[in-house]
């Protein structure tokens, strides 16, 4: 008996492991979503942050920080930075053609 429960004292027990721990979030995209998504653009469009991460979380993510990861780079993609916006060129209209003088 004193034998029995030694054994089961120094027994190693096996423990889950979260293989997605530590990736950056655009490894995850690319490991477990751009088989079907070409591109993260687009994603999270018109989504609020807290169900785009309920939703990886319940369907694709294997932990909740995982998703949470996944969700705000989803949502970093699509944000694009005022500054990037104000100093991209834009090309001039050609002037329009008015009928009748």
């Amino acid at each position: 008996m004193i034998l029995a429960v030694v054994a089961v004292l120094t027994t190693t027990f096996a423990s889950a492991q979260n293989l997605d721990a530590g990736k950056p979030a655009a490894k995850l995209f690319a490991d477990g979503c751009s088989s079907c998504h070409r591109s993260p653009r687009g994603l999270a469009k018109g989504r609020f942050s807290l169900t785009l991460t309920w939703f990886l979380k319940d369907h694709y993510a294997t932990s909740s920080d995982s998703a949470k990861a996944l969700a705000a780079y989803l949502e970093s993609v699509d944000s694009v930075p005022r500054a990037a916006e104000k100093s991209a060129p834009r090309k001039p209209r050609p002037p329009r053609a008015v009928q009748g003088q």
